[in-house]
């Protein structure tokens, strides 16, 4: 009797040895997959702006070629915005790292606004331009980092720019609501499936049924973990009429009434 106990006790131990076999192997399959996913991705990104800095630059230098100053300066031009281009992912894939590993500094102070989303939009050139700004000048402070909130600012910027119609410009709005303030970044672009809202926050995902542009898809993913490190939320919603706007939600800077009331 005993030996049969511990026969059939060997065959469990032995099937419970191959199933925990079989989930590891499952797991380093699928982290194999994201990791040539994200290669595949990255070396493309990468190999973008590379490619149009290179030919703007080597097309600056071509003895045989003859380049009025507006020639010039939009060629350098192009070049300035690829390298722009390129910071950028590296930050966020820099940034991305460190989140992951649980080792991205945050030091947040009180931070205006009206004057931070001009800062972030600039990172974005000419386009960032286009974006109409409506905050008010009595709204309250957030309490935040505020090259962490640059950003993400900057990154849901590029995000409703690179989906707002021409003639669409994205809007960005900010607004009190109790102790926290919502910053809206608003696009007219073709939206996203309700079923969808959460995925687009994976890192590296790209829904290729909303557009026909390419990329990692590291913006959003990267913005809703750098919101949550300073106690923010970041989630998206429908656009009255059609298309996204995404809400950051961030706390509101203690006022000297209310540090006074604590201190009390």
């Amino acid at each position: 009797m005993l030996t049969a106990f511990a026969a059939q006790a060997a065959v469990a131990l032995d099937r419970h040895r191959l199933a925990v076999q079989a989930a590891q192997a499952a797991e380093l399959a699928e982290a194999d997959r994201a990791r040539t996913a994200l290669l595949s991705a990255v070396s493309h990104e990468l190999r973008s702006p590379l490619a149009s800095a290179k030919t703007a630059v080597s097309s600056l230098r071509a003895s045989d070629v003859f380049w009025t100053r507006h020639d010039q300066t939009e060629l350098l031009a192009t070049a300035d915005e690829s390298l722009d281009r390129l910071t950028r992912l590296v930050e966020n894939l820099l940034d991305m790292s460190r989140l992951q590993a649980g080792a991205l500094h945050v030091s947040t102070q009180p931070v205006v606004l009206g004057e931070l989303v001009p800062l972030a939009l600039d990172q974005l050139g000419p386009a960032g331009h286009s974006v109409d700004i409506r905050i008010s000048q009595t709204l309250p402070e957030v309490s935040a980092d505020p090259h962490l909130l640059e950003r993400i600012i900057a990154n849901l910027a590029a995000n409703a720019i690179r989906h707002a119609p021409a003639d669409q410009p994205p809007v960005i709005t900010a607004s009190a609501l109790g102790n926290r303030v919502e910053l809206r970044v608003i696009d007219r672009g073709p939206g996203i499936p309700e079923t969808d809202h959460e995925r687009v926050f994976a890192p590296f995902q790209r829904l290729g049924d909303r557009d026909n542009t390419t990329g990692v898809g590291l913006g959003l993913g990267l913005s809703r973990g750098l919101s949550e490190a300073m106690e923010g939320k970041l989630a998206p919603e429908e656009t009255p009429g059609g298309g996204v706007t995404m809400v950051l939600s961030l706390p509101a800077a203690p006022t000297d009434a209310g540090v006074a009331e604590v201190e009390a």
